[in-house]
């Protein structure tokens, strides 16, 4: 598998730019491109997606193990002749307190791929040099092998700075201009999602493969890309075996509901589980035959109004909970299970009000699980991520779904196990922990329901 990571010295260098352009550009000149992200982030693999027609996926070995970043990576890029892999946030940064644990730098490495790195060049010129010669002796286990210069100012500005890149012995590979045609839409917590956007997000990223197919050496990226010996990569395996009759679990999509990893679903499939999506901007009911339901995160604080106009779907859902069915919601899912959001009616399930607030909720949390819940037993560890802007008016029930040390090394408790819902703001990647989520489906099997000749919905 040719493979390589774009990576930059921070955020804000143009990474997502690049690096879904890149996917795009390969796949318009011919090439089958897998996609992936460092780290836990569910927009920029919707760009991904959009730019390859495959599902885009995560890397995250603080949330799966560094044990199954390369089984990932190999099942993710099967049926593929290059892999783009973008990296998170500097280079080496990775889980704040550790060694760059869960960095681009440490994914690089555990799939031995070199690194294209991308620069934004406003502001300077020849310290570049300096900025290229630093970042590449400070770990030389880790092969920079090629350089994008992004935001370049004039052919002048170009000139020196391929001339710094030369001083230190980096190929550059393309040169993007100054353009604001070359960026994505953002808000609150990065980019609109591609669902979100719809056609103009497919129109920001045909702007953005014709930029790179123009300003980018592609034969290049795919020399660097097949620079590194194949490495024998075991096939990912959720290691579970199905359920028999399994349950039909209905997981929300749509717009308001984008956060998920693509594993998620797969896992639930070989749990046994047949899986319907349901989008509650716009359905009024759940699937028939519904065992189990899965709200994953996403934005449901930029579509409450439509959400809570849908009360047919709303008092569903409540009904659905109430029966003490399993549901599973993680972050917009805990949102839309409370009574209101922003002061819009919501299903009711909670105790709590959610609301827009000025502060970023954002790490990595090693959580344990107080109580059983159709998710977890009681004293399971899991290592999640939270990411929001939102808070509850109540932060936890009287049973919460997680209990962890804040970064004041104090005990707090969050979410909550009512009946068979465990909703939080806590995500977790379901590759980390497969038997989790078959755990999920046995606890659905009790609901399946039967149907006038004796047979089950499955």
């Amino acid at each position: 598998m040719n493979r390589l990571v774009v990576a930059a010295p921070a955020s804000g260098s143009g990474k997502t730019t690049v690096a879904t352009g890149l996917m795009a550009a390969l796949r318009r000149s011919g090439n089958r491109v897998a996609p992936f992200k460092v780290g836990p982030d569910y927009i920029d693999p919707g760009y991904h997606s959009l730019a390859t027609g495959r599902p885009g996926r995560n890397l995250d070995p603080v949330l799966v193990g560094e044990s199954i970043i390369a089984p990932l990576f190999g099942h993710g890029a099967r049926g593929c002749d290059i892999a783009v892999v973008e990296g998170v946030m500097g280079l080496f940064d990775g889980r704040v307190d550790t060694m760059g644990i869960g960095s681009t730098a440490h994914v690089a490495k555990l799939i031995n791929a070199p690194v294209l790195f991308v620069v934004d060049a406003r502001g300077q010129s020849r310290s570049l040099a300096a900025l290229l010669h630093g970042f590449r002796g400070y770990d030389p286990t880790v092969r920079i092998g090629g350089v994008i210069l992004n935001q370049v100012g004039s052919e002048r500005h170009e000139q020196v700075l391929r001339d710094a890149c030369q001083e230190v012995g980096l190929d550059v590979l393309g040169v993007l201009p100054r353009d604001p045609e070359f960026t994505l839409p953002s808000r609150h917590l990065g980019l609109v999602t591609a669902a979100e956007h719809g056609p103009e997000a497919v129109a920001a990223v045909d702007a953005i493969a014709a930029a790179v197919t123009k300003h980018v050496d592609l034969d290049a990226v795919r020399a660097l890309a097949s620079s590194v010996p194949s490495m024998a990569v075991p096939s990912w395996d959720p290691g579970i075996t199905p359920v028999p009759d399994g349950p039909l679990i209905a997981v929300a999509g749509g717009p308001a509901f984008t956060f998920g990893y693509a594993e998620h679903v797969e896992i639930l499939k070989a749990a046994g589980a047949d899986v319907a999506v349901v989008d509650p901007l716009r359905d009024e009911a759940l699937p028939e035959g519904t065992a189990g339901l899965v709200l994953p995160g996403g934005f449901p604080e930029q579509h409450a109004a439509a959400l809570s106009a849908n009360v047919p779907l709303r008092t569903a859902v409540a009904e659905f909970a109430r029966s003490g069915a399993p549901v599973h919601a993680e972050c917009g899912g805990l949102l839309y299970l409370a009574r209101t959001l922003d002061g819009l009616p919501m299903c009711g399930v909670l105790d709590a009000e959610g609301a827009m607030t000025p502060k970023l909720t954002l790490g990595y949390r090693d959580a344990v699980a107080p109580q059983d819940s159709p998710l977890h037993p009681a004293g399971a560890r899991v290592t999640g991520h939270e990411f929001h802007r939102t808070a509850l008016s109540v932060p936890h029930g009287d049973q919460p779904a997680w209990r962890w040390r804040g970064v004041d090394h104090k005990p707090v408790a969050e979410g909550f196990v009512v009946g068979g819902v465990h909703a939080s703001y806590l995500h977790t990647h379901p590759a980390g922990d497969p038997l989790a989520v078959k755990r999920f489906v046995e606890a659905c099997h009790p609901f399946v329901e039967p149907t006038a000749d004796g047979t089950v919905f499955a």
